[in-house]
């Protein structure tokens, strides 16, 4: 067949020289048209693919860092800092209870006596947990200053002991050296070493509140990305839904919403860690170790024969700042109720002390010694020890309340990550399932 030779323009009259020019560049524009759409389609599945996936690894990474934070601070860190409440609180314990002892004269009562042996025996082996952080903690310096002077005490008490048993008054100033090696170095580092236990708590807690906000914006870009190709497949097909992108999107709007809502969820449930548990559990140790220094206090004074008021001081002291705490402590928070027997132990606790100092002014040192150590139900030991096991039974709820919600806010995350993953692949595979239509014209 031959071909009809093309007019040439020059030959043509204007009007049908810009007739044929026009159907040339339309021609040109069809084949550029028909060449440069699947490349485009192309391109835009490929970034919608990556955006997609891009989303779900994201959001699976983001839970999975949050899970194993919780997941830590419920084995490791929360642990840690109770191993530390406890060591100072054992250290307080032991101090109040060695002078105790003294002031029995001669062999101390078999409870006393256990009663010291118990808390020491339990500092040092809190001493033991600690150490398991390893020595690249930097609370090193802290735990080994304790474990280096806990013996230390402990043969200043014995020697004090063994001049208390022989009627050697210099047995009082052993115990006066041991108490101030206590109060000045040893507690003072356990409760430096404590708060920092509790801070690396407080510390999570505050980073889990934040919104992950790369789990959040990544979604929202490619739910972005994906209402363009709609545009865009809808200006160049003159079809304004593609099934496919529909329900890629649908996709990314269920991932967005279950990593909102879990978020939230799990966020809730740590700040009802922080206000319900952690703040708690640091007031009612905090208030345990006040006890504990207004004991040593009142049976130093004893000890001493103190007519100075300096051991009033330190007692007095502890006391207000005792009151005050217990005063605040919010009516509907747990361990509410031990604080309110704790309340009324240490108002029989501060008439005690007072029937205890008449006592001291009148001369009478065995009647002061009665009211301060002896059995009866109103004498300061009882109350002293009601006190203390009340705050002891509130500082186990409120860490209960502690890790019962750092576990909900675990288990709120479980299925989230690989749900994010799922939903990412499902999304990708519906946009694929969109485009390859549009593909398959090319043909």
């Amino acid at each position: 067949m031959t071909r009809t030779a093309q007019p040439r323009l020059d030959e043509l009259s204007p009007r049908a020289a810009a007739a044929a020019v026009r159907r040339r560049l339309d021609a040109t524009e069809l084949r550029t048209f028909v060449h440069s759409s699947p490349a485009k389609l192309i391109a835009i599945g490929l970034l919608l693919l990556l955006l997609c996936l891009a989303a779900g690894i994201v959001t699976a990474s983001a839970v999975s860092s949050r899970q194993h934070a919780l997941d830590r601070l419920l084995d490791e860190s929360e642990p840690e800092a109770n191993s530390a409440q406890r060591l100072y609180t054992s250290l307080s314990v032991a101090d109040a209870a060695a002078g105790t002892a003294f002031i029995s004269g001669g062999l101390e009562p078999e409870l006393v006596r256990d009663r010291y042996t118990q808390a020491i025996g339990q500092a040092a082996a809190e001493l033991v947990v600690q150490s398991r952080t390893g020595a690249d903690d930097p609370d090193l310096p802290l735990r080994t200053g304790i474990a280096t002077q806990l013996p230390v005490y402990t043969g200043l008490i014995e020697t004090a002991r063994a001049n208390n048993r022989e009627g050697h008054p210099v047995g009082a100033a052993y115990l006066s050296e041991a108490s101030n090696l206590m109060q000045t170095t040893m507690l003072p580092n356990a409760r430096r070493l404590q708060e920092h236990r509790a801070d690396a708590i407080t510390a999570t807690q505050h980073r889990h509140v934040q919104p992950p906000w790369a789990a959040i914006v990544l979604p929202i870009a490619t739910l972005g990305a994906l209402l363009t190709a709609q545009l865009y497949l809808a200006r160049r097909w003159r079809r304004l839904l593609n099934p496919g992108l529909l329900l890629a999107s649908g996709t990314l709007v269920i991932l967005l919403t279950w990593t909102v809502a879990a978020g939230a969820i799990s966020a809730v449930s740590t700040m009802r860690g922080r206000d319900d548990g952690a703040v708690p559990t640091s007031e009612l140790t905090e208030s345990r170790i006040l006890t504990q220094q207004a004991r040593a206090a009142e049976t130093l004074k004893l000890v001493r024969r103190d007519t100075g008021g300096d051991y009033d001081h330190t007692y007095n002291d502890a006391i207000a700042q005792l009151t005050t705490r217990m005063a605040g402590y919010p009516g509907d928070a747990p361990g509410s109720g031990d604080v309110t027997t704790a309340r009324g132990a240490l108002d029989r606790w501060q008439q005690a002390h007072q029937r205890m100092n008449d006592a001291l002014t009148r001369g009478d040192f065995p009647g002061a010694g009665m009211v301060a150590i002896g059995p009866g139900a109103t004498g300061a030991a009882a109350q002293v020890d009601s006190l203390d096991n009340a705050l002891r039974d509130g500082i186990s709820d409120t860490r209960d309340e502690l890790r019962g919600e750092i576990s909900d806010a675990a288990r709120s995350l479980d299925l989230l990550s690989p749900g994010a993953l799922t939903l990412s692949v499902l999304a990708a595979v519906f946009v694929v399932a969109g485009l390859w239509p549009r593909l398959r014209e090319y043909r």
